[in-house]
């Protein structure tokens, strides 16, 4: 017989609250809970340990174990690879976090005009996939790029795939700051100022404390989001390997299965390390804000709006000039000789690289994964934040919840391989389906969602709970027609994200897909490689549209649902 499960109602003192919920409530939560579990399982935990399988097997056709791994680690290649990767990686990250800091500041403690237009033009690399900056890349200084002239070498290299990187990883970064930079009590620099202190001075004693740990924060997903990509490095590379494209080449071009299994492991450390040291920093860091603090508005400062407003329009100006060029590129009819334009690179079904049908699948994941994802992820979040009982269970999710935030998405994508495509393994009637494909990118993304979903919840009291149990309402009703409506803003955002990323995402999908359920973003990587450079930038100008569109379009209906589902935020008249 299942645990009884109870809710969080202190005030509710009576046997109702003590005895086990009726039927379809237990249903409703204790079938939630182990079908959350059955999928975390399924979709994270096993996938992972089979690439530790893969790895260390001792059987030469699964990967050779111990000894290759140890032969890799000591080869000459391996090292040149590491070092190349960890040069990279570590150079976007300096470039990256000083420049979204300053970004940043700018967006939350400067009177600037128009920062709304300059936090949607940052959002831009988001909407497309991480080829799109290689492909502006070079067509604005490759070998017959219009400002080829600037450069005493072509942009193919080390500095290519910087570049590129610093682009892609920019926005990230960003999100990361600015949530950081939001809240500030205004009574701190109002003693500050009566004290006499500089504003510089105010700075190292007051903002920099209390942003210092998402600075590293932002340092470390930064990092290792350049380590494991390698969509940039595909189109700009050159010459210039790294570990990411390695394993890709490994896995999809040589069929060396082992050997991307042991280099994705390689892979899964950094990000274990920085996931693992960011933990233990956020659990050192204090509040930043108390219960009585007052929201901090900056202060008129000529000199200091102006200089904040020529960094935004110089970075502002430089995603334009890549972004502006990938999609001006995919207009032109043949670069550099006729630049005339037309639209013959968005013939897709006339070229390499999947056709219309890559988009349209696209459009089936991306809408899929939204949907189920956030229906699966805001009702486990529910479910593990709004009931008691089964406490071993709720921990249990919580663990695994976090897990796909420490694990790359190439490193992901290989153990789907690895455990889907084992022989004997039942699931393997799923392989390649777009059913697993929208299982995949789920879990890939859903620990930032699952944190805006317990964000939202936890602003919740728990007294909704106790009240629907008073008047016996059963709990799913009660989530349904209470928590789902106040939740809405959260539930909006968590399903733009996930639509989102799953129409730009390429690196855990690469592995999985087959020839009926290719997708725009693999397209874009297949027709790069092809020599379709032009075909490339078209369909991630596509990418691009299709993201932006459905964004403002979700925004432009939160309004007016929020005003439906909404209307008790709104002050009564005379008040």
């Amino acid at each position: 017989m299942a645990a009884p499960v109870s809710l969080p109602a202190p005030q509710v003192r009576g046997d109702r609250a003590s005895t086990a919920l009726p039927l379809a409530d237990r249903l409703f939560v204790i079938g939630g809970k182990w079908l959350l579990l059955a999928f975390l399982v399924l979709s994270v935990l096993l996938p992972l340990l089979a690439i530790f399988w893969r790895g260390l097997n001792g059987d030469a056709a699964q990967g050779g174990g111990l000894i290759a791994a140890g032969a890799l680690l000591r080869s000459d290649n391996f090292h040149w690879l590491l070092g190349n990767s960890l040069k990279v990686s570590f150079s976007v990250a300096l470039i990256v976090v000083p420049l979204a800091y300053l970004f940043a500041y700018a967006l939350q403690r400067t009177r600037i005009p128009g920062k709304t237009l300059w936090r949607g033009i940052s959002l831009l690399p988001l909407l497309a996939p991480s080829m799109l900056p290689g492909i502006g890349l070079v067509y604005l200084f490759g070998n017959q790029g219009w400002l080829r002239g600037l450069l005493s070498d072509n942009i193919y290299g080390f500095w290519g795939v910087v570049l590129g990187e610093v682009i892609y990883t920019l926005p990230h970064a960003l999100m990361v700051l600015l949530s950081a930079l939001a809240l500030a009590d205004a009574r701190l620099f109002d003693a500050a100022s009566s004290m006499g202190a500089s504003p510089a001075r105010a700075f190292c004693s007051i903002t920099w404390p209390g942003s210092r740990q998402a600075v590293f924060a932002a340092f470390c997903l930064v990092f290792t989001l350049a380590i494991t990509d390698f969509g940039v490095p595909v189109v700009v590379g050159g010459d210039y390997q790294v570990l990411a494209l390695e394993a890709y080449k490994a896995v999809v071009g040589q069929q060396q299965f082992g050997r991307g299994a042991l280099i994705g492991m390689v892979l899964l450390v950094p990000a274990l390390f920085s996931f693992a040291v960011d933990a233990w920093l956020r659990r050192r860091h204090g509040q930043g804000m108390s219960g009585r603090a007052q929201v901090y508005q900056p202060g008129p400062g000529k000199l200091r709006d102006a200089c904040y407003l020529a960094i935004v329009l110089v970075l502002c100006s430089g995603l334009l000039a890549v972004v502006g060029m990938a999609a001006y590129s995919s207009l032109v009819k043949f670069w550099p000789y006729n630049l005339s334009l037309s639209l013959d690179h968005y013939q897709f079904n006339d070229t390499a690289g999947g056709g219309w049908l890559a988009y349209r699948n696209s459009l089936k994941l991306a809408c899929g994964t939204a949907l189920i994802g956030t229906a699966l992820i805001f009702t486990g979040a529910y479910l593990m934040e709004k009931t008691q009982g089964l406490r071993s269970l709720n921990l249990t999710l919580r663990f695994l919840c976090f897990i796909p935030m420490a694990v790359p998405g190439l490193v992901l994508g290989l153990g789907y391989v690895f455990f889907f495509n084992l022989a004997g393994n039942p699931l393997h009637v799923f392989y390649g389906s777009m059913t697993l494909l929208v299982a995949c990118t789920i879990a890939h993304y859903l620990t930032t969602a699952q944190m805006t979903a317990t964000t939202a919840l936890r602003q919740l009291d728990a007294e909704f709970e106790a009240a629907a149990l008073s008047l016996n309402a059963p709990l799913y009703r009660h989530y349904w027609r209470v928590t789902v409506p106040i939740c809405l803003p959260a539930l909006l955002d968590i399903l733009r994200y996930l639509f989102v990323s799953a129409m730009t995402t390429v690196s855990a999908a690469i592995f999985l897909y087959s020839p009926d359920t290719l997708l725009a973003a693999v397209a874009v990587l297949n027709m790069d490689d092809s020599g379709n450079v032009g075909g490339a930038a078209a369909m991630s100008t596509l990418i691009l549209i299709t993201s932006g569109a459905v964004s403002l379009l979700l925004a432009w209906t939160c309004g007016g649902l929020l005003r439906r589902s909404q209307a008790w935020r709104r002050s009564a008249p005379g008040h």
